[in-house]
């Protein structure tokens, strides 16, 4: 049983919402040698992996993350959308095995050792029940079925159908993804309780409602920050599903101007969980009810 709290990726170094000048020095202000992701795993203990959604994973990196990172951290790590968003991908020819073995191939290292968590696969609104659908969804999770899956079903059909798309998840020792996002009519519907799998995991994509569907640039959609009010009654989920000794992922993906560091921070110490390492200033700055939860470093500018 382990708690895990962390972000939907590391490095965002570009656009509006980037986490530079945050939670990262400004590229001006970083010392020789600084590392984004040693930095990022001195104060959290898991990461989804971003990269993978958008080509297959190399051995050679995965190696290189597990160089940079505690013994006792995690990457849950995306699978290529060729998996789950054929229609988003150049090569819209069949998922063969082939690619299956690419995708394994370049994750074990993370597999070797032992800092791999769930595959998740992260499946679109468009992604609807059907027969068809569930047939692929059951001939991917035996294809990977070497390894923990959390699957992120985002349409109401499935949750309409509640039992049995539980069974099938079951069946593959899957677990669903629990969402908190803005809801529509056709939105999943799901209550954030622990379920029967022995993972628990939940993903916060925020509330931005209004730019969910209508946005200028793809970031603006997750440009939301979540009160204490309202991680609460998600925290007590949590809660209930430690007592029930599950292994819990709690991963913040509204990443716009680093405002998921600070939410992940804040569930940290609403679970108890140890804050060790200090934040920047410049974080708390942008974000003063952390103050009374973390050391601050000095400003990056005076390093």
């Amino acid at each position: 049983m382990a708690v895990r709290i962390g972000t939907s990726g590391w490095n965002y170094p570009t656009g509006k919402g980037t986490w530079n000048g945050i939670f990262y020095p400004l590229p001006e202000d970083r010392e020789r040698g600084f590392d984004e992701l040693r930095f990022y795993a001195e104060r959290f203990n898991t990461v989804e992996v971003n990269s993978t959604f958008y080509g297959q994973p190399r051995a050679n990196a995965a190696l290189n993350w597990v160089k940079r990172t505690p013994d006792d951290f995690e990457f849950t790590v995306k699978l290529y959308q060729k998996f789950t968003h054929p229609g988003m991908t150049i090569d819209r020819t069949p998922v063969a095995a082939a690619d299956v073995d690419a995708f394994k191939g370049g994750i074990e290292p993370l597999a070797a050792s032992g800092k791999l968590g769930p595959l998740l696969m992260q499946f679109p609104f468009s992604f609807q029940r059907s027969q068809e659908a569930i047939d692929y969804l059951a001939w991917l999770l035996e294809a990977f079925a070497d390894y923990r899956a959390a699957v992120e079903l985002r349409h109401r059909s499935w949750s309409d159908a509640q039992a049995e798309t539980q069974t099938l998840l079951l069946e593959h020792r899957a677990s669903w993804v629990q969402i908190d996002e803005p809801k529509f009519q056709s939105s999943v519907h799901q209550d954030l309780s622990a379920g029967e799998s022995d993972i628990y995991y939940v993903r916060f994509h925020g509330r931005n409602a209004r730019e969910w569907w209508d946005h200028a640039e793809s970031e603006d959609r997750y440009n939301y920050f979540y009160s204490e009010e309202e991680l609460e009654p998600i925290a007590e989920k949590a809660r209930q599903a430690r007592d029930l000794k599950k292994t819990i992922y709690l991963m913040m993906n509204n990443h716009f101007s680093a405002q998921s560091v600070a939410n992940a921070t804040t569930l940290k110490n609403m679970l108890d969980e140890p804050i060790t390492a200090r934040m920047p200033a410049e974080l708390v700055e942008r974000f003063p009810d952390l103050a009374r939860i973390v050391a601050t470093l000095p400003r990056a500018r005076l390093l």
